[in-house]
């Protein structure tokens, strides 16, 4: 049997354990030095013993013994057998002992980290997926991917660990994004880092690319959308221009697979320094600043354990702009004030001699060597000024007629949702129905027949049925996120956000959240501004998210049979109008301030792909699925439970007799029948009352009888904080009166009070639905939502959401309720 094989840092190894050297990080003369030593890949090293102070520590290396500092030592992975130590049979001296151990080394160098980094739109997470064969959410807008992803798939022998990193213009402090790439390629120190270029826009996704080299990184650089490039008539010699920048480029077209094994090909030839076109070069900010460069670069120098992790021209770069994320790099070193000092003569200075800042003196210097570098490798005409897609966004984006277009293509995405929606809907639930018919007859009567037919078929068969429309939405959102629209609704909608106090950006999450809350939650970390970011994470639960819609879409077939769509659309449109009012509260209590610029890229119109297209609505729609299996159908059975126990109660009448009376009667078979139906609908009630609970349900209903809810309904919005879809399972397992043959609406429109003033009288009208789906809209959101609040934002801010959504919903269903009433 093979041994399992373990990675650790050489710093870990205890002494007399050994370990076969698969990673040398680090930076400039600290790896040269490390590696002129022996510490290269298969070479086995062993720990001797540690110093005193446990620093530095002996290895022996080679037939030789060195001592390293345990910093030095943090930036060398071995790997070795589980359980493997001194003796344990790796090989010693650099020789090898058997084949097992060869086969050993052979595996430990050859997995590769990689990141993925890149601007927005660029195609990253495209590229992603298809290389590992994820299925991560692709868009065609900027904050797609807000944490990173992670893959692991082989090629050529070789494993690859692949990161997907957040869409970024820049790696500066700007923006957490921002911070979070910087971040993970400075700690976890990736191999080889692959930079995702769009083809079109290479001007200004090079300038990534430059704060790359600054940082000194095995770099390859995948130039997706080449097709685009090609078809703009622009001709550029991406051979020649690698060799200028010392970085190989592949051409790539990650939405139908091109190039993508080109590229990991390469990926091999440079991390196995293989790649005759890798070399570090410096882009020259000038002779003043070069000259600033070097002053620092000589002070970061004395700290070796600095300079060992991290690029000193980078730092100093850094330090010069006067980087806040740079000076926590550089606080723990020794000389942290010499260095301050130098880093504020030097910056001072420079701002007196170009009178403008030292972020934007480079900034300049870099887009000045772009610039050089294109001028030289391209060639062509470019026609992107005088593209189609800039007629049609003249239409889409109109002054006038922008906001009307807007709103008709949300209305025909909710009508399309009923209207086309309700026919393979109509097909499940036949299927539900003549599945608890056949469930329902080949068993005996008794308890497992009543929670396999009433309670697990009637819950999740309830919920299951809308599939279709939560797919068919879906479809349409993918189709506003891939074609470049999805960026241009946020652009109509800029001027209303601003007068809100949010950022035009802010409604990219917004929209997101009509999908699924949470990762909406996520994606406001694209947002510069925290309190940008805090009031959006607010007021994203208001956005209706597809876990509500199969309660709209049951609400509105059972009572709003004419002008569905448009029920719905004014469901959304109050959530879009409560979410606006509750902006200007907050930001009028909260967070006074004034308003952040509006900068948002506008990306290319583009033809969503087929496989793109499908792949989001069968990502959404499979989620939908394992709620089914997991969290709805475990909500069913405890509400059945709940529903069916205790079973012996004391009735108000005897039905049995009244039964008995009814059969002999002499009534003809029909009446016969309506009369036991509803002798038996008064007998569920009665017992369900009677119930647990229906004894939680009368503790709950004082506080919602206001709104014109009894009980049950109650019970079904408790359920819904779990997840919204289990409203709709709740109120098919509550509602279930006997009558097989009754679908859920049905028996909602035939719901009827048994007791009190009421009795009689129906449960649900159209009002009490429309103020039901209101309520639904507006109050707590899901466990799922508060935890990502909590994660984003804090406790605080979770607890304000739950509190302030809650009362809003009952105070705005109270209003719509009692004015109804009085109508």
């Amino acid at each position: 049997m093979e041994k399992e094989i373990i990675n650790k840092r050489l710093s870990e190894l205890k002494t007399s354990e050994e370990g076969v050297i698969t990673k040398v990080f680090g930076h400039g003369s600290f790896r040269n030095r490390i590696t002129e030593m022996g510490f290269v890949r298969g070479k086995t090293v062993r720990v001797i013993k540690n110093a005193p102070l446990s620093d530095p520590i002996e290895y022996e290396i080679m037939g030789y013994r060195i001592a390293l500092r345990k910093s030095e030592a943090e930036l060398i992975e071995v790997s070795l057998p589980s359980g493997g130590t001194a003796g344990s049979g790796l090989p010693s001296g650099g020789t090898f002992r058997d084949e097992s151990v060869n086969r050993f080394q052979h595996v430990t160098g050859r997995t590769i980290n990689v990141a993925l980094v890149g601007n927005p739109n660029s195609g990253k997470t495209s590229l992603f997926n298809v290389a590992s064969g994820s299925h991560e959410r692709v868009g065609n807008y900027s904050g797609v991917t807000v944490d990173a992803k992670q893959a692991v798939f082989r090629q050529d022998g070789y494993t690859f660990n692949l990161f997907d990193l957040p869409g970024t213009y820049s790696i500066t402090e700007y923006t957490p994004e921002e911070l979070y790439v910087r971040r993970h390629i400075l700690d976890a120190m990736p191999d080889v880092v692959i930079n995702v270029l769009d083809a079109s826009n290479l001007e200004r996704n090079l300038f990534l690319t430059t704060q790359l080299i600054d940082m000194d990184l095995k770099v390859v650089i995948a130039l997706n959308m080449y097709d685009e490039l090609e078809k703009s008539g622009l001709k550029l010699d991406y051979r020649n221009l690698g060799r200028m920048i010392g970085i190989p480029i592949v051409p790539t077209v990650a939405s139908r697979g091109e190039g993508i094994r080109e590229l990991f090909k390469t990926v091999i030839d440079v991390f196995e320094d293989n790649e005759p076109i890798v070399r570090h070069i410096h882009i020259n900010y000038g002779k003043d600043i070069e000259h600033s460069i070097r002053l620092l670069q000589d002070e970061i120098w004395k700290n070796t354990d600095l300079v060992a992790r991290y690029s000193s021209r980078y730092l100093a770069i850094k330090l010069l702009c006067n980087d806040k994320n740079g000076y926590e790099v550089v606080e723990p070193a020794a000389n942290f004030a010499e260095i301050s000092a130098v880093a504020e003569h030097e910056r001072q200075k420079l701002e007196r001699q170009y009178k403008d800042c030292v972020e934007t003196i480079i900034t300049d210097a870099k887009f000045g060597f772009i610039a050089g570098a294109l001028e030289e490798t391209c060639q062509g005409i470019n026609l992107r000024k005088n593209r189609p897609d800039d007629r049609v966004d003249r239409i889409m984006t109109h002054k006038v007629w922008g906001l009307p277009i807007f709103l008709l293509i949300m209305w025909i995405m909710f009508q399309t949702t009923f209207s086309l929606g309700g026919v393979p809907a109509g097909w499940l639930e036949t299927g539900v129905e003549w599945l608890g018919d056949f469930i329902g007859g080949i068993m005996r009567e008794g308890p497992l027949r009543e929670l396999i037919v009433n309670g697990i078929i009637s819950g999740v068969g309830g919920v299951i049925v809308f599939l279709p429309n939560i797919l068919i939405l879906f479809f349409f959102i993918s189709l506003m996120e891939d074609t470049g629209y999805m960026a241009r609704a946020a652009f109509i909608m800029d001027k209303l956000m601003h007068k809100i106090g949010l950022h035009g950006k802010s409604f990219i999450p917004l929209l997101m959240g009509f999908g699924c809350n949470v990762p909406a939650i996520m994606a406001t970390r694209t947002l510069e501004s925290r309190k940008d970011r805090l009031m959006t994470m607010l007021i994203i639960p208001f956005m209706s998210c597809s876990a509500r819609l199969p309660v709209y879409v049951l609400l509105i077939s059972a009572f709003f049979p004419s002008n569905q769509g448009l029920v719905l659309f004014s469901i959304y449109l109050i959530g879009i109008l409560i979410a606006i009012g509750s902006s200007i509260l907050f930001k009028k209590l909260l967070f006074a301030k004034a308003e952040a610029p509006f900068v948002m890229e506008l990306p290319p119109y583009r033809i969503p792909t087929t496989r793109n297209v499908v792949r989001h609505m069968w990502s959404k729609g499979s989620q939908y699925l394992r709620k089914m299996g997991t969290v709805i159908l475990a909500a069913s059975i405890i509400i059945w439970a709940l529903g069916y126990y205790p079973r012996n109660v004391e009735y108000s009448v005897d039905y049995d007799r009244v039964a008995a009376e009814i059969a002999s009667s002499g009534l003809s078979p029909e009446d016969e029948q309506a009369k036991l139906q509803e002798l038996n609908d008064i007998r569920h009630a009665e017992h369900q009352k009677q119930s647990y609970i229906g004894k939680i349900g009368r503790f709950i209903e004082p506080a919602i009888r206001p709104l014109g809810f009894d009980w049950q309904i109650g019970i079904s919005l408790f359920s819904g904080l779990a997840a919204k879809e289990i409203v709709v399972s709740t109120m098919a397992v509550l509602s279930n009166s006997g009558d097989d043959d009754a679908s859920l609406a049905e028996n909602l429109q035939k719901q009827v009070y048994t007791q009190g003033d009421k009795a009689g009288q129906p449960v649900y009208s159209p009002l009490v639905a429309y103020t039901l789906m209101l309520f639904i809209l507006l109050y707590v959101p899901c466990i799922a939502a508060i935890v990502a609040i909590r994660r984003e934002a804090g406790r605080k801010w979770a607890a304000l959401s739950v509190v302030y959504s809650t009362g809003l919903a009952w105070l705005l269903s109270f209003v719509v309720y009692q004015i109804g009433s009085w109508l």
